[in-house]
């Protein structure tokens, strides 16, 4: 179909003009009262005694036509008065984004769409820089939107995440990331952790990871808290180059992974002195009293250790673990070779504020031994929070200890 207009516009022709040349006095009208009797007329007569031709009324606005005696001019329009309010397009892009980074995620969401200018100003890196999506059950390409768009902070915990669908091939400013018992493809995390280079607290927890996703985070080398609790599908090579890499790391949570005596044996050998909290609970026969001791040799500085569910620690521990002498937290949960009345050892151990024996003593006996250790609390707390994101106890919704601006529940 042609794009002409669906109407035309039509012109007419006119052969004949009614106007004549203005002039300046009008003949008298003759009397008609003779000559009309015949059928020739002249044509002369007949025009002299037809009526005068009108004027021509000429429209104007200006002083051009003064020498006309009729003139039709056009008032002016009354002009609007200015409102007394502030008008938003008039601020500058500053002050917009001040507005701006007061609004809730929905209502800035919602603001993105009013024009192209607020939409730029809506999606600026300063406003996303902390994103809790929890509550979202199901993340695809708003996931990569939200790193895109600069985010530093990002907790979507127990969300199933699809493609995330990134525009472009650039690194992602996220330093700090909670993608907790996600349900995501692994092809889809390692392109995710691809991008990453900045991150500082990292948790997997419950995830299927890769050689690949292992090598993605060893780029990583300033980060400080990993938890890489319950997960599985890498090699104790990957994981022993990440620890090799990651100089910095304070805090890490390796407890119950798909884990066999090599990879305990990796963690042993390779992790690095900066470790201060170490979760490596869970391994029942596969931690050997010879890794307790190279972690100890390797990491003077624990102040807080979890050796639980690893039948293989002996009482024979206790020296060594005495080297120890900033630990404040030890946890020895279910390592059923511990004879009871052996705890009673702990009180050489100056500096130990709580310890976790739960499963190694009965209720009736719990007394007993806080009356013969009274500088120490026992059994207070059965989860271990280490490198975890947020404590099972606080119910502030922070990621570290940190909070986020956006919030998608609010």
């Amino acid at each position: 179909m042609s794009n002409e207009r669906p109407f035309q516009e039509l012109s007419e022709n006119l052969e004949g003009s009614l106007c004549r040349p203005q002039r300046s006095k009008w003949k008298k009208r003759p009397s008609c009262s003779g000559g009309l009797d015949t059928e020739n007329t002249p044509n002369e007569l007949i025009q002299q005694w037809s009526p005068p031709h009108k004027k021509i009324l000429t429209c104007a606005k200006g002083k051009e036509n003064e020498e006309n005696a009729f003139v039709l001019a056009r008032r002016p329009r009354k002009r609007r008065e200015s409102s007394a309010g502030l008008c938003l397009d008039s601020l500058p892009d500053e002050l917009l984004l001040g507005i701006l980074s007061r609004l809730s995620l929905q209502d800035l969401l919602r603001t993105s769409r009013v024009c192209k200018r607020w939409h730029c100003l809506a999606f600026d890196e300063s406003l996303w820089h902390s994103v809790d999506l929890v509550g979202k059950s199901q993340l695809d390409a708003e996931l990569g939107q939200v790193l895109s768009a600069g985010a530093l902070r990002l907790r979507c915990p127990h969300t199933c995440i699809g493609q995330s669908s990134f525009k472009s091939a650039q690194k992602l400013r996220v330093q700090h990331l909670d993608l907790s018992n996600c349900t995501v493809e692994t092809s889809v995390l390692e392109d995710i952790l691809s991008r990453c280079k900045h991150l500082q607290n990292l948790s997997l927890e419950g995830l299927v990871l890769s050689d690949s996703i292992i090598h993605s985070l060893a780029q990583n080398t300033e980060i400080v808290r990993l938890n890489l609790c319950g997960c599985s599908g890498f090699s104790p090579e990957s994981l022993a180059e990440m620890l090799k890499s990651c100089t910095r790391i304070e805090e890490i949570n390796v407890s119950w992974c798909d884990f066999n005596n090599l990879h305990v044996q990796a963690i042993a050998n390779n992790i690095p002195s900066s470790i201060s909290q170490l979760n490596i609970s869970g391994y029942r026969q596969n931690l050997t009293m010879e890794d307790v001791k190279a972690v100890v040799k390797r990491c003077p500085n624990l102040t807080n250790l979890d050796l639980s569910d690893s039948v293989l620690v002996t009482t024979d521990s206790f020296p060594v673990l005495q080297q120890l002498s900033s630990v404040r937290h030890l946890a020895l949960s279910r390592c059923y070779q511990i004879h009871p009345a052996a705890l009673i050892d702990f009180e050489k151990f100056l500096n130990l504020q709580t310890l976790e024996v739960f499963g190694l003593i009965q209720d009736s006996y719990l007394p007993i031994l806080c009356k013969g250790l009274p500088h120490i609390q026992i059994n207070t707390q059965p989860f271990s929070t280490m490198a975890r994101p947020t404590s099972a106890s606080r119910k502030d919704r922070t990621l570290w200890g940190m909070h986020c601006r956006l919030d998608y529940l609010v």
